[in-house]
């Protein structure tokens, strides 16, 4: 493949200064095609990568399981922190239209090192959620193969390793292959199965709202305004186990912005892409857990939400009493699409990341080289693809109980890199707090309200990883497996920086991106 170096000198910065908002000196533009995304497509792109489809068949069960029938409040109360979050994100980006964002911004605010982690953070995250993400698209391909074929036999290749493996690696390839040829050809993908997912979720709330008014089934409820009280919730422990997993089904909102260098007005149109997804997000997540209560209940016999035997995968056990044979099978497609669409878009974020730290010196430069026909990241690209295939693969091969404590730990990764983020936001812009009342609270009080709503969930998480009856049960000198992952991936990544100092020492030495606080200016 072709490859062009877009690495420019220092002193080059991103465009997009009469979109209005301050501009760092030193922030670099990367050579991505600019004008690709408009605000739909942006808005698209946050919903697809967050998957809300594949999120409500994962959790809607154990969410139940844990915080009973508040489950409703606890998707609420986990919106709490992304939003505030998100305002964070939208002021950083109004100033600094960055595709490194969180990276690039906590560099700004803390300086490289924090700025390195905070960077590792999202991109071992990512890497995580892109594994999952493949091998549950391997799942349900072949799941819905047997479906359509009426087949048992062909929904079983599924549970061979070979068979699973090789059809995972061949998504991951496809998704890669279609991350790489731009965001031209990712927009036309997404709009086509983000439509798809969402249509039929739509159709699956109204027929359980229907069912539910017929009482068709036994274990449904009578809707009460109970269930959007999260003091409810019997203990505080069950009320973090839920929040956790609500704050998860948020997650990926940020790849709004991780496009902001190919958006048309960089620096606005990104914020209100991510603000459009939070929204569309939390009234999809509410009113599918709202008609799945109603229709079937929060228990944990028959079709309860809560049931062990279907939790890990509700829509699995739903989409034949609620939606019908026929349609049923819709919902199976809706799970691959939703799965599939994420896999893809998912690479966006992760390798829009590493084409910044190369660019800024924080990585080798070879990965700050953009393909001049399609204006991606190619080699960024193709490196989240091979590091996402090889983890998987070597996970599944290792343990399932590994993989399955990988994808446990990653809660802590996700916490980390969005409290940093919204620290940084009102660190950064610490001068201005007092410029007017809109700037104290957007760029102040709601980032740090965010953040320390999510170090708190850090915290909490960190200490119960630490007991070996999370996640697996498996141990690791009497420690839980889940806690050695989580802070290994985090230990890994000092481990990795201190390498990359040593080749390196500019950025560290903070010659590259200077750690500053903006001028005032004037806004749009």
């Amino acid at each position: 493949m072709t490859q062009l170096d877009a690495r420019p000198l220092v002193g080059d910065t991103v465009s997009g200064a009469a979109d209005g908002g301050s501009q760092a000196h030193d922030v670099r533009s990367k050579g991505l095609g600019k004008g690709s995304v408009g605000l739909l497509g942006s808005a698209v792109i946050g919903i697809s990568t967050v998957a809300p489809v594949y999120c409500l068949t994962s959790t809607l069960g154990s969410t139940a399981g844990e915080v009973g029938l508040q489950m409703p409040a606890v998707f609420l109360a986990g919106f709490l922190p992304m939003l505030l979050v998100a305002f964070a994100y939208r002021e950083l980006n109004k100033a600094m239209p960055d595709c490194g964002t969180s990276f690039t911004w906590t560099v700004k605010a803390f300086g490289p090192r924090i700025g390195w982690m905070c960077g590792w953070g999202l991109v071992i995250a990512t890497i995580i959620v892109l594994s999952n993400l493949a091998g549950v698209a391997t799942s349900y391909f072949w799941l819905l193969a047997g479906e359509i074929t009426n087949n048992p036999s062909v929904a079983a290749l599924d549970d061979n390793k070979f068979v699973h493996i090789a059809t995972c690696l061949t998504l991951i390839a496809l998704a890669t292959a279609i991350s790489y040829r731009g965001m031209t050809a990712t927009k036309g993908v997404q709009y086509a199965l983000v439509g798809l997912q969402l249509a039929v979720l739509a159709i699956f709330v109204a027929m359980a709202f229907q069912k539910a008014s017929a009482g068709t089934f036994d274990t449904g409820l009578d809707f009460s305004w109970q269930w959007m009280n999260p003091f409810a919730v019997e203990s505080m422990a069950a009320f973090t186990a839920g929040l956790s997993l609500s704050i998860f089904m948020y997650w990926g909102w940020d790849a709004c912005l991780a496009t902001n260098e190919e958006t048309t007005g960089s620096t606005k149109t990104p914020g209100r892409a991510s603000l459009i997804a939070m929204v569309v997000l939390v009234g999809s997540y509410l009113a599918t857990g709202v008609a799945a209560q109603m229709a079937v209940g929060s228990g944990d016999k028959g079709l309860g939400l809560a049931n062990p035997e279907t939790s890990d995968n509700v829509f699995a056990a739903l989409a034949g009493p609620v939606m019908g044979p026929v349609l049923g099978v819709l919902l199976f497609v809706a799970v691959l699409a939703s799965a599939a669409a994420s896999l893809q878009t998912t690479f966006i974020p992760v390798a829009r990341t590493v084409l910044a730290m190369s660019t800024y010196e924080a990585l080798p430069p070879s990965y700050a080289k953009v393909h001049p026909k399609f204006k991606t990241p190619g080699r960024a690209t193709v490196m989240a693809g091979v590091a996402t295939g090889a983890f998987y693969t070597v996970m599944t091969l290792v343990s399932e109980n590994v993989l399955t404590d990988t994808i446990f730990a990653l809660g802590l990764m996700i916490c980390f890199y969005y409290s940093l983020t919204a620290f940084a936001c009102a660190w950064y812009f610490r001068k201005e707090l007092r410029r007017s009342s809109r700037d104290l609270f957007f760029k102040g009080v709601f980032p740090v309200l965010g953040g320390l709503l999510l170090a708190a969930v850090f915290t909490k998480t960190l200490i119960d990883m630490w007991d070996p009856a999370y996640g697996s049960g498996s141990t690791v000198l009497g420690v839980g497996s889940v806690f050695v992952i989580g802070v290994g991936l985090l230990a890994l990544g000092l481990v990795i920086m201190f390498v990359t100092e040593r080749r390196s020492p500019a950025f560290f030495r903070g010659q590259v991106l200077t750690k500053e606080t903006p001028a005032l200016v004037v806004e749009d």
